[in-house]
Formats: structure tokens, C-alpha cells, sequence
């Protein structure tokens, strides 16, 4: 059991044990109460920060987005950024589903419809912000917008459809073979 929440940021701690939940149990108890007991705290504490559950489920949602996304960020920055970094964001993406899937779906549960042309893609999360600076940097400055946008929806779906077959039983998962799926896409022709 989590020690009980004494004091700093109240919001925090129930993110981080909600995300630790999502990672440790098949069907996470993560209601405002059970939470507020764990943390040692009055539920009108929690309530304060999330008004209701469906406020604390998209405040999970995003932070997994955004611990999607810095996994991402450091391993296009780890190979060097480019085409090989825009390669490894993918790859990324596909390993790490398979190692958070409640957090996975969670996620995509919670998203609603992505706008992958909103100029404030902050609302999206880390990982779409990612996904988009992959895009630019490399769809050649002569590609339309709808080229962009249309690259974007095919890397997505690559690694989102790899990564969600992979999580319902349908491929094994090995990760050479995400490896060589994911790198297989060449946007400089697109």
C-alpha cells in the first residue's frame, strides 16, 4: 500500500498513484475515494483538484500522453533527431503500449478526436506534440498542409495499429520485428 500523502502537491500524488494503479492492477480502483484513502486524505481534499472521476480519468490520460511523448523525445534525441529519431519515436511508441496497456487505453478512451492540424496541440498531449515535430521535420517545406496531415495519420495508425494488434493476442510481440515494421515508412517520397 502507498504511504499516506502528508503534504506538498496533493495533485501529483493522486496522478502518481493512479498511474501505478493502471500499472499494477487488472481492473484499477480508481475512484476519487479509494484514492483519497490511500493518499491518506479527505475525499473533499481530492475533490478540490478533480471534481469528479471523469476529471481524474483525463488527467491520467493526458499525463500518459505526456510520459509517451518525453519517452519519445529522448529516444529521436538519443538517435540523433532526423529521420533515424523520427523512426525511433515510432518505435517508441510501439514498445512503450506494449509495456503500459491499461495506460494505453486509458488513454485512447479518453481522448476523444485528435485535431492533428490544431495550432495548440498542448491539449494533445507530449506524444502528439512528437508526432507532429517528426512530421515537419520530415515532409519537405513544399508539402501542403493536407500532405502533413495525412503523413501524420499514417505514422499514427502504423504505430497505433502495430502496437494494438500486438496488445489483443493477434501478432507476437518481438521487438526486432516492431523495429523493421515501423522503419519500413519512408515519408520523403510521400
Amino acid at each position: 500500500m502507498t504511504a499516506p500523502y502528508h503534504h506538498g502537491d496533493l495533485r501529483a500524488a493522486a496522478l502518481q498513484l493512479g498511474m501505478e494503479r493502471l500499472e499494477d492492477q487488472a481492473h484499477p480502483d480508481l475512484g476519487l475515494r479509494a484514492l483519497a484513502r490511500d493518499l491518506g486524505v479527505s475525499a473533499t481534499a481530492l475533490y478540490r483538484h478533480f471534481p469528479n472521476k471523469d476529471a481524474l480519468l483525463d488527467a491520467l490520460a493526458l499525463e500518459g500522453l505526456n510520459r509517451l511523448g518525453w519517452h519519445q523525445a529522448r529516444a529521436a534525441e538519443a538517435a540523433g533527431g532526423g529521420r533515424e529519431g523520427f523512426g525511433e519515436v515510432g518505435v517508441t511508441y510501439v514498445e512503450w503500449a506494449v509495456k503500459h496497456p491499461a495506460l494505453l487505453r486509458l488513454i485512447y478512451a479518453r481522448v476523444g478526436k485528435v485535431d492533428l492540424e490544431a495550432e495548440n496541440s498542448s491539449e494533445m498531449g507530449e506524444a502528439f506534440r512528437q508526432l507532429r515535430a517528426g512530421i515537419a521535420a520530415r515532409m519537405p517545406d513544399s508539402m501542403s498542409a493536407e500532405q502533413r496531415k495525412f503523413a501524420a495519420l499514417h505514422a499514427w495508425s502504423l504505430v497505433h495499429g502495430l502496437a494494438m494488434l500486438i496488445l489483443d493476442g493477434q501478432v507476437e510481440y518481438d521487438s526486432e520485428m516492431v523495429r523493421k515494421v515501423v522503419l519500413m515508412t519512408d515519408f520523403a517520397d510521400t
